[in-house]
């Protein structure tokens, strides 16, 4: 199976990763200040099933094709980065969306549609895809076989430091939700620096990172 030290480099690298807000996060924040604890813990749980959805897809064929051609793999990078770029400017222009979303109560939602926004949101993550397409093949260890079940392995890794860093960020928000409907500058702030973040994690995948 993996080999300990990439194990451990891998886990390191995912929290690093994690550990910027990025479109899941910011998702989880809106709902958790909108609709509460449960609304937050459901979407949590539906983008760690939307990011594993994606390393299952690398684990059994587009790793390979990623980490065989720059091409490919430029084009994946370069399209993920304007999709956050977009992102971050969207979410920049429309900071003011989560007072009002707060201020309104947001529309009634069922657990399952909530469980598949968050899905849509984890299967959609740009910063995730072009992590697992292009990052996770490189610490499989070929030699040792079994490739498939190393990559769902680290993809595993990954998905439960993400549920634990996302499922603190929905708690915390929903905590605070009080704290922040008093002031829709505080909630504007919230959406700016999450934009900044996108829009600065954009640009760093589009001007870093070399083919495998």
């Amino acid at each position: 199976m993996v080999p300990t030290d990439r194990l451990i480099a891998f886990a390191a690298m995912s929290f690093l990763l994690i550990v910027i807000p990025g479109p899941s996060v910011l998702f989880v924040v809106g709902r958790a200040l909108a609709q509460g604890r449960r609304a937050a813990l459901i979407t949590v749980l539906g983008n760690t099933l939307g990011a594993y959805a994606l390393v299952v897809a690398v684990a059994f064929g587009v790793g390979a094709v990623v980490e065989r051609s720059a091409v490919v793999f430029t084009a994946l990078k370069l399209v993920g980065a304007a999709y956050l770029v977009y992102l971050g400017v969207k979410a920049w222009r429309q900071r003011g969306a989560l007072h009002a979303s707060f201020a309104e109560g947001g529309p009634a939602r069922g657990g399952l549609r909530t469980l598949w926004e968050g899905f849509a949101v984890g299967v959609a993550n740009p910063k995730t895809i072009v992590f697992f397409a292009a990052v996770l093949p490189q610490f499989v260890d070929r030699a040792q076989g079994h490739v498939a079940a190393q990559m769902l392995l680290l993809g595993l890794v990954f998905n439960v430091i993400a549920l634990a860093s996302d499922s603190v960020w929905g708690l915390v928000a929903a905590t605070a939700r009080t704290w922040f409907a008093r002031s829709p500058r505080r909630l504007s702030a919230v959406g700016g620096a999450g934009g900044l973040t996108m829009i600065g994690l954009g640009v760093t995948i589009a001007t870093t990172g070399r083919h495998p």
